[in-house]
């Protein structure tokens, strides 16, 4: 063990004293569920099926949801083996409720000190691990070395930033890299950063570019649409909390003149602070969590649910994705459109799906803006222009079904590892 491994392992033991206080706080403020954050210290009341375990862990919703297919892949080609994903956030433990196959087990992830992930570890025993894009633990890692454990990393995304942070401690990055047993990067620069760090790589695959279309309530969306006949439909896509006010802004000369505006917040437990954003404006919202109906004189309908993007996706004439026009967020999975067939309008701050929007945006699937003001001036001109936004449509839904062969990839290098 490094120097630096050491003192961090040592400091991370002295924090574990203040973890509970700490995570009772992050309670209060609803980032950590109130029933279940103990597992965050890696204890749990959940039970441990006799018979092999295979983790997943995905800290986020993104990262966890591109985990599904190789989960599905997993369990119908090992019926007999118990699968367990960590997640770190109560957003993607709502989603993944929904959305999980039957028997996944789904745990809070625990927090990165000795003690933590020992109780995980000892209570779970898993046999294999599998990491998504570069979330990674210095304790854990170690952990499962030491454990014997092999450990995967997919989809791996390394980017520049985090690639000078590891080369301040390059001894230590490389011990915690070479204990993995398969690393399988998702673009060419993550790989050539990880082979610049002495690490050998398998093949490349983007996990984000794996899964089915989002479920879509048919009775759902004919009701909506009942109610927005006549009116086209804008709709911005997991906008974050700013964000929201920042697109509503710029296009609001076109919903003050009958456009209907549909915001899906990442995180609805804003929605209150959102609204009142919203009605400072002198804008007319109605929210869907309260069941609220969209009126004639609608300005914005708050969709503050989580689970049925799908749903207005489907709805929506014109869609811009959120995390794109706030700096350090990186954007957001725009396949989620593509595969019901929507082009998507984003913003400059696309880093976490770089490669994505370049496919889409080559083939005229999605479309670019510096900002506010060109997304007021693009979204002007498609108003106008129904057979550009059939054509953009079209080319996002044939971008979606061009990664078809990921999934076998991923599973070839994967399957010699899982019990």
């Amino acid at each position: 063990m490094t120097v630096a491994l050491s003192a961090y392992a040592g400091l991370a033991r002295l924090f574990h004293r203040f973890a509970p206080g700490l995570l009772q706080k992050r309670v209060t403020q609803g980032k950590e569920d109130p029933e279940r954050f103990p597992e965050r210290l890696g204890v749990t009341a959940a039970v441990r099926s006799q018979g092999p375990l295979v983790w997943f862990h995905g800290v986020s919703v993104g990262e966890s949801l591109s985990a599904i297919p190789v989960i599905q892949r997993l369990m119908a080609t090992r019926p007999g083996v118990t699968v367990l994903i960590t997640t770190a956030t109560t957003t993607s433990a709502e989603i993944l409720s929904r959305r999980l196959p039957a028997g996944v087990i789904h745990q809070f992830a625990p927090i990165d000190t000795p003690q933590a992930v020992t109780a995980f570890l000892d209570h779970w025993r898993p046999d294999l691990a599998v990491f998504i894009e570069s979330d990674i633990w210095p304790n854990l890692l170690q952990a499962l070395s030491g454990r014997h454990v092999p450990h995967v990393l997919l989809s791996a995304r390394i980017t520049e930033k985090t690639f000078r942070g590891w080369r301040t401690f390059r001894g230590s990055m490389r011990q915690l890299l070479g204990g993995y047993r398969l690393i399988m990067a998702q673009d060419d620069a993550s790989d050539e950063r990880l082979k610049a760090m002495g690490v050998t790589t398998g093949p490349q695959a983007n996990l984000k570019t794996l899964g089915a279309p989002l479920a879509v309530d048919a009775e759902a969306l004919a009701a909506l649409k009942a109610l927005t006949d006549g009116r086209r439909v804008i709709l911005a896509a997991s906008t974050h909390y700013g964000e929201d006010n920042l697109v509503t802004r710029s296009l609001e000369p076109w919903v003050r003149d009958g456009d209907l505006l549909i915001l899906v917040p990442r995180h609805p437990i804003r929605a209150a602070d959102i609204r009142l954003d919203l009605e400072a404006l002198g804008l007319h919202v109605a929210q869907r969590s309260l069941k609220e109906p969209i009126s004639p004189s609608a300005h914005i309908y708050l969709a503050d649910t989580l689970g049925e993007l799908g749903l207005f996706f489907s709805l929506a004439d014109i869609v811009v994705m959120g995390g794109s026009f706030l700096t350090g967020i990186g954007g957001h999975n725009p396949l989620e459109a593509a595969r019901l067939g929507k082009a998507v309008i984003t913003g400059p701050d696309i880093g976490n799906w770089e490669g994505i929007f370049a496919s889409l945006t080559t083939a005229g699937g999605a479309w670019e803006v510096a900002g506010p003001r060109e997304l007021a001036f693009l979204v002007e001109q498609l108003r106008d222009a129904p057979l550009a936004i059939r054509a953009a449509d079209a080319a996002a839904l044939a971008v979606s079904r061009d990664e078809a062969g990921t999934l076998d990839r991923v599973w070839r290098a994967l399957e010699p590892l899982c019990p």
